[in-house]
């Protein structure tokens, strides 16, 4: 089998004032203080050195965080554009109260975050189908390439939120569980013959 374990990065400056971050790349994606500082105490007990490899999304926050848990493993780093975060279009970049304030009916008024129609209103965004095929097309080559390796994928919350759409299916994720926090792991297992099993989510 092929075990994942996937890390949200840690805070960045858009997450401390409620931006919805999506795929932007810029300086206020970067880790802030309380970003680095979560990532450093998740290095404490959560050792890399035993994985494979690592694998990022290509964007700042997931780099930055995976050069903290990485300081002293020195595993290989790989990019992979399958694991980037949603895009949710012409909403990247809005805050997320506003958002909730002026299109209440696209998202969950529990978690606070978008559900699976909304791109109804910001039509160039991912589909939440979408970015659980990019998941699953990660999951399937790297089992099939690795398929007895650890890995550690550095990614997004929606993203880990994907991966569990694809194990569980979207109607039992996509309105009952959030997006696990900043500097958390997420482990999984998946067989050659494509059974994924589920060890724990959001684990700091």
């Amino acid at each position: 089998m092929t075990t994942f374990y996937f890390v949200r990065h840690g805070q960045t400056l858009a997450n401390a004032a409620g931006l919805k971050q999506g795929q932007i790349n810029s300086d206020i994606t970067r880790l802030d203080d309380t970003g680095r500082r979560q990532v450093n105490e998740l290095a404490k007990h959560f050792d890399i050195s035993f994985a494979d490899s690592l694998v990022i999304s290509p964007l700042h926050r997931t780099a930055q965080t995976a050069d903290i848990l990485n300081e002293t493993a020195g595993i290989p780093v790989r990019t992979d554009e399958r694991v980037l975060e949603i895009s949710y279009g012409e909403w990247d970049g809005k805050q997320n109260q506003q958002l909730i304030a002026d299109f209440p009916d696209v998202f969950n008024p529990v978690l606070h975050d978008v559900t699976e129609n909304y791109t109804k209103y910001a039509v160039s965004g991912e589909t939440f189908s979408q970015v659980v095929n990019r998941v699953n097309l990660f999951l399937n080559k790297e089992t099939k390439q690795n398929p007895d390796d650890q890995i550690i994928v550095v990614t997004h919350g929606f993203t880990i939120k994907a991966v569990l759409m694809a194990i569980f299916g979207m109607n039992h994720v996509t309105n009952n569980i959030p997006e696990p926090d900043n500097a958390s792991v997420t482990k999984l297992k998946q067989a050659a013959n494509g059974d994924r099993y589920l060890y724990y989510f959001n684990r700091n």
